[in-house]
């Protein structure tokens, strides 16, 4: 369950603008807030079904935006790269200039 919170807040991270404010809201409140469905109907004053199907109807449409665009994927690749040559530039004596562009790299994420 946390694995699917947590694809599922970095799928939010990068794909909230392509969603409607009222998808946005539920969103942040379910997953950001750890509200539950009935604290959301009742600040939306709308049916518990109502909110939870909305959120599956997200979760949906972010699967699908994940599927064509990619940036979840790519990102995690590029954490991964990240740590690799992070573990490399720590075990050995490379010139700085590797420390430094490694630096670099981790501040553009």
């Amino acid at each position: 369950m946390l694995e699917k919170t947590t694809r599922v807040n970095y799928l939010f991270d990068f794909y909230q603008s392509l969603l409607t404010p009222k998808q946005r809201n539920y969103m942040e409140l379910y997953f950001l807030e750890d509200y539950s469905l009935g604290e959301i109907s009742e600040t939306f004053d709308v049916s518990r079904q109502a909110v939870y199907d909305n959120i599956r109807r997200t979760e949906a449409m972010l699967e699908e935006y994940e599927k064509k665009l990619l940036l979840y994927e790519k990102f995690s690749k590029r954490q991964q790269v990240l740590k690799e040559m992070e573990a490399e530039v720590n075990q050995s004596n490379l010139p700085p200039r590797f420390q430094d562009w490694l630096a670099q790299l981790q501040d553009l994420e």
